[in-house]
């Protein structure tokens, strides 16, 4: 099947490329997946999938999510797929998709399958084989079929199959029951008629299989039963099947008896069969000493024994191989396994070390020769060749029962010919390759230790008092060893052996990252020399990508930014990440991007100072700020149409393009912490301005990720960190733009004068060195942050002055953004008329020149202006509308102002619920983005909703809690709710309202 792909509906939507199984993201995004594996390569149209998914929930958005759905769910089923090829399997067919099948790759395609030759061989007389094929059958269902997966058709789907199954399951016990099985069938049924209590034919096979049994009493008593529930649930009497056979129990009808089944020959004799068994070759125990202290992975110890029990002739010999990165404990884990299978495989062990990351790896040909020697083959008479090999030692593990464990395996080539051939055997393997190639072998990629089990494993060693007594610097430094169970193993070893030293000194010890490595070794045991094995072993390429990608400070990297940091295509980049992820020097958390473990990291940033010039480690760095910086322009561009912003900013390299502000603004959101780090790592490097430019033009172009609210911390920080090396280095370009985007974020956190005086600042610098890259806005953001303290005359004047400023450049949407944010200053004169004129003209200009999010702000301050004057029903759409845009683009910050707004124009209909219902969606969002002037206003318009509800006691709550936020930042509406809260209980006056939730 394509790529090794296999899908599964008899259970949870899942997928698994070569035994891995995929990521397939949301429930929606699975339920999508459901809808098109069920059509089972028939197209389906984006109505017909829209309705199977959402129904008449759909959002007005619908279109464009499943479109994104579909992207992702082919970049997860086809991840090697060059970009802007045509896709395989989830193709386009005309209007609509279809998923692109071969032959047996879904479960529910095999269940059909299975149950047409189990009916097959009934009708041909072959009863053990027909029920043979049922119960495989049977067995592909994992539980609920579509679990997870939502909608009206996967509703529909799920009480098809459930149903279908069962009626299989039906069948399989009359089989059952003609071959004679009565007796093993009966607490099956038992379940059965358990779980679905008015099925009348599964109630019928169990009265039967009783009666074979000899308990006729209970036969008749399930008869009794059934009767009972039936006319309790349904008012109805049981159907004449059943009625029949009951009568026919009571008379003991002879045509019930079971028939024998037929004869299968004679036994063989006793002798003859411990003939045939190898009983005089030697009984293996080759696994090393169990490790004492062994800690954790109780439930993946759990789920390995389960597998290597596991025998299925469909399945064939379990293979469970488990790989990570150096030093995780792999080998451990394995041999902990081992011994706690040791009841399982009664012929013992064999064990191999297979040396696979060493410069002398053992070949398969001498790892077999010492297995054939402890099974007990002579020397003189082991074959040389490896297939004559192979093949003598698969015959010797013929019916025998033994584990076979290969440790530090190479590769699928090294280990396939060590492979037992028969059931009964199992094999464990560990290796730091994911050998994706070995054909039906479990993966394990086993991750790093949970917190507390590192935290013991580290007590077990260091010893346990010491530890209670630290328990806080304990955790400190099991979290500085990456939580990695061999860094741990050495740490606590060391402490172990100094009575002296405390858990804090070596806290301390480990802070130095540069030293961290250092200090983890101990006698032969060292973490940096296990990661030189794996290291030593990459291709020059691959040893250049590992120490370049160790430069950025960020937690993970996307493919693009890694192509540019490595100067190569994407599609080079992603080839060469993931034949590192193969191999366990890098982890992909999620399809696209990549990550170091800790200390990896710290390894190879060891060896880029040993082999990379300063030159190339800074150039390589300046690529991945391009990137980055020429990625978030175009973000820049689409969020904002009609700014100059972007084109202003300088250009020193080349990044993403996005289709629409929803793609741009979702990767800013995922890139956030990337693109901090890589403006604070640019501050910290940066020795003159040229090099500190790019960071600040990147820090303006992440304007539209300021209003998601998602990252409003990492601004304020980062934006600090660039003005001091501005201000250091006498870089006026650079402080310019920091000031600004530090106005931006003390504005967003309604610090209003310190706002107005960095605003002021870059203005007259601005003026001064004739920078144009935000004099508008700038001017613009001084009339908005004036008028928020009710300065409208003069907020009036520097909206003028911007929009001189615009017009003159010759930019409509700025034009029609000083209009629309104008508005709410006409109104704060008295001036509704100027107010309505202002906001539609504005409105009217975005939409001439198609600016969904300026038509979208437009909106917002028109709603405004409207409700104000009373024309509510209009308020209500504009605001609605709006809404719909910002959550889609998730720009939080907007969606909590419109739904503060949305509550205000209810409150002033009347309409109190509905005002409720929005003020709480509106502060929800403003304390999960940590936005207090939000969470203020928010409190506020609930009380007033409250209050119109008559819950008197909770609106003076929520008035006092918006009062408090509101002192504490010193924003002018605490005096009106002081004066509100002061004429309480008369809470609730239509210009108290006003002038509260004014902004």
């Amino acid at each position: 099947m394509a790529g090794g792909l296999r899908f599964a509906v008899l259970g949870p939507v899942r997928a698994w490329r070569e035994g891995i199984e995929l990521d397939l993201g949301t429930p929606l995004q699975r339920s999508i997946l459901g809808v098109l594996l069920l059509r089972e390569g028939r197209a389906v149209t984006p109505t017909e999938v829209i309705d199977a998914v959402w129904g008449d929930d759909a959002p007005p958005r619908a279109l464009g999510a499943l479109r994104t759905y579909v992207s992702r769910l082919r970049t997860v089923l086809e991840p090697d797929r060059p970009a802007r090829s045509r896709p395989e399997l989830l193709t386009s067919v005309g209007r609509g998709y279809a998923l692109r099948l071969e032959d047996g790759a879904l479960d529910l395609t095999r269940f059909e399958r299975l149950v047409h030759e189990g009916e097959a061989a009934r009708k041909a007389g072959a009863l053990k084989d027909a029920a043979e094929s049922l119960r495989s059958a049977v067995a592909l269902f994992e539980g609920e079929p579509l679990a997870g997966a939502v909608g009206p058709y996967a509703d529909h789907q799920r009480d098809r199959l459930v149903e279908r199954r069962l009626t299989v399951v039906e069948t399989l016990m009359d089989l059952d029951l003609e071959l004679g099985q009565h007796a093993a069938v009966v607490s099956e049924l038992i379940a059965l008629t358990a779980d679905h209590p008015l099925r009348e034919r599964l109630r019928a096979q169990l009265m039967l299989a009783y009666y074979r049994c000899g308990r006729q009493g209970d036969a008749l008593n399930v008869f009794t039963e059934t009767r009972e529930a039936l006319i309790e649930e349904l008012g109805i009497e049981p159907g004449p099947e059943l009625s029949a056979l009951h009568q026919r129990i009571l008379n003991a009808d002879p045509g019930l008896a079971a028939t024998p089944p037929a004869e299968t020959g004679p036994a063989p004799a006793p002798e003859e069969a411990e003939e045939e068994r190898w009983l005089d070759l030697p009984r293996p125990a080759q696994l090393p000493a169990a490790v004492n202290d062994f800690t954790g992975r109780r439930e993946l110890v759990g789920r390995l024994r389960s597998l290597l029990a596991a025998q299925s002739a469909v399945e064939g010999v379990p293979v469970a191989a488990i790989c990570g990165i150096g030093g995780v404990g792999k080998t451990a884990l394995a041999v902990h396994v081992a011994h706690a299978c040791d009841d399982l495989f009664p012929d013992g062990q064999l064990y191999a070390d297979l040396r696979g990351y060493t410069d002398e790896a053992t070949a398969p040909e001498s790892a077999l020769g010492a297995f054939l020697r402890a099974l007990g083959i002579p020397p003189d008479v082991i074959p040389e060749g490896l297939a004559e090999r192979s093949a003598l030692y698969r015959s010797l593990l013929s019916d025998r029962r033994i584990l076979v464990l290969l440790d530090n395996a190479r590769d699928a080539a090294q280990v396939t010919p060590l492979l037992p051939g028969s059931q009964g055997c199992a094999t464990l393997i560990t290796s730091r390759a994911k050998l994706a190639d070995l054909p039906s072998a479990r993966l394990i990629d086993l991750d790093v230790l949970e917190p507390d089990e590192a935290l013991s494993l580290f007590a077990a060693v260091a010893g346990p008092e010491r530890v209670a007594a630290e328990r806080a610097a304990a955790m400190d430094v099991v979290a500085a060893c990456g939580f990695l169970p061999l860094a741990v193993r050495i740490v606590a070893a060391r402490l172990a052996a100094r009575p002296s030293w405390t858990v804090s000194s070596i806290v301390s010890r480990l802070a130095d990252e540069r030293h961290r490595l250092d200090e983890m070794r101990v006698g032969n045991l060292a973490v940096e020399a296990t990661f030189a094995l794996g290291y030593g072993q990459l291709s020059p390429a691959q040893a250049r990508a590992f120490r370049l990608l160790s430069l950025p400070n960020s937690p993970d990297i996307s493919t693009g930014a890694a192509a540019a940091v490595l100067s190569m295509s994407t599609f080079e980049a992603e080839n060469l990440l993931e034949s590192m992820v193969d191999v366990s020097l890098l982890e992909a958390p999620t399809p696209g991007r990549y990550r170091f473990h800790d200390l990896l990291r710290l390894f190879a940033r060891r060896q880029l100072e040993q082999a990379e010039r300063v030159q190339a480690r800074t150039l390589a760095l300046r690529r991945l700020l391009g990137f980055y910086l020429a990625s978030a322009q175009s973000a820049h561009r689409l969020a904002y149409e009609g700014s100059l912003i972007a084109d202003h900013l300088v250009v020193i390299g080349s990044g993403r393009s996005f289709s629409s502000v929803d793609e741009a603004v979702a990767w800013l959101i995922a890139e956030g912490d990337a693109l901090f780090a890589a403006i604070n790592q640019a501050s910290e490097a940066s020795r003159t301005a040229e090099q500190l430019l790019p960071a600040g033009d990147l820090l303006v172009a992440m304007e539209p990720l300021l209003e998601s609210g998602t990252h409003t911390r990492e601004f304020d920080l980062a934006t600090r960190a660039v003005l001091a090396t501005a201000l250091k280095l006498g870089d006026p370009a650079a402080e310019l733009r920091a000031r600004y985007v530090l106005g931006r974020v003390l504005f967003a956190a309604n610090r209003l004068t310190e706002a107005e005086e960095q605003f002021r600042i870059v203005e007259r610098l601005s003026a001064e060195r004739g920078e144009k890259v935000v004099t508008g806005e700038v001017l613009n953001a001084l009339a908005v942050v004036v008028g928020r303290q009710r300065r409208h005359t003069e907020a009036l004047e520097w909206f003028d002055r911007a929009m001189t400023c615009y017009r003159e450049a010759g930019v409509p949407g700025g034009e029609a953004l000083v209009l629309s944010y104008s508005a709410r200053d006409h109104l704060g004169l008295g001036r509704p008329e100027d107010a309505i004129a202002a906001a539609e003209k504005g409105l009217a200009i975005f939409t001439e020149i198609g600016s969904g999010a300026g038509m979208a702000r437009a909106r917002y301050h028109l709603g405004i202006v409207l409700s104000r004057v009373g024309r509510l029903t209009e308020a209500v759409h504009h605001h609605a509308e709006c809404l719909a845009f910002f959550r889609a683009g998730k720009q939080r910050v907007w969606e909590q102002r419109v739904c503060s707004r949305l509550a205000e124009t209810f409150i002033a209909a009347g309409r109190y619920p509905e005002a409720v219902r929005h003020a709480e969606q509106a502060l929800v969002v403003s304390r999960e983005i940590g936005h207090p002037y939000g969470e203020a206003l928010s409190l506020a318009v609930l009380g007033k909703a409250l209050h119109g509800m008559g819950s008197l006691s909770r609106s003076t709550d929520c008035l006092r809690q918006a009062y408090d936020i509101f002192s504490r930042l010193g924003a002018p509406e605490a005096a009106d709710l002081k004066a509100l809260l002061a004429a309480a209980p008369a809470v609730g006056g239509a210009a108290a309202v006003d002038s509260v939730v004014e902004a």
